[in-house]
């Protein structure tokens, strides 16, 4: 089994119809996302996505950011997926980790934390909210630990039935949760709460969406 990359089958017009299949709330959290970052960007601002993948973030945001005159910056690490982008601004292949960030109004992580490391997720974040201006906030939509009881088991059933309602097979389904395995791992809620003041705002069964602002 291999593990699961962000490169070939996995990019542009196949991976736009791969996140809709496999999570149905995509569309409304990237909603979710526009509306938020309207309460915390200010005129002639700056707002970064990190992990752009295909640029869906910054296509839905662009009204307000041209209503504002604001920056709006993307990073994505896989050269393969940034072929593929197709979002609004300015886009730079870079490792985030190693990103040097300008002060900023808005930061959006979607889906991308699960699949760092976890040395530097929480020095990600640490370095996000220096670079943070007074006022702006840092936006994530993450896949979460689950309840360790038999709650946690309805969770993931709950899970696996939004992939079999969007289409995905039961092969589908196993073989991409192996190929998962070591390379996506879910954030603890908890320490999002009390390391970084994070308020929730979204939940549905295993996915989860925070912000930590100033």
């Amino acid at each position: 089994m291999s593990d699961f990359k962000f490169s070939g089958s996995m990019v542009g017009t196949h991976f736009d119809s791969h996140v809709r299949q496999q999570l149905p709330f995509y569309e409304l959290v990237t909603d979710a996302i526009s509306v938020i970052a309207r309460n915390y960007l200010q005129q002639d601002g700056l707002i970064y996505d990190i992990g752009a993948s295909t640029g869906n973030v910054t296509t839905k945001i662009a009204p307000l950011a041209i209503e504002r005159n604001a920056r709006m910056v993307s990073l994505e690490s896989s050269g393969d997926m940034a072929k593929s982008w197709d979002g609004i601004g300015t886009l730079e292949v870079v490792d985030a980790c190693s990103y040097v960030y300008e002060k900023f109004d808005v930061a959006i992580c979607n889906l991308v934390l699960m699949f760092m490391p976890l040395s530097e997720r929480g020095q990600l974040i640490k370095n996000l909210r220096s670079k943070m201006k007074e006022g702006g906030a840092i936006i994530l939509v993450e896949k979460t630990l689950v309840d360790g009881g038999y709650f946690g088991t309805v969770l993931r059933r709950l899970t696996w039935h939004w992939k079999l309602t969007g289409g995905a097979t039961f092969d589908e389904i196993v073989k991409k949760e192996l190929s998962l395995s070591g390379v996506q791992r879910p954030l603890n809620e908890n320490e999002l709460i009390t390391e970084f003041g994070a308020k929730q705002f979204f939940k549905l069964g295993e996915f989860s969406g925070w912000v930590i602002d100033a």
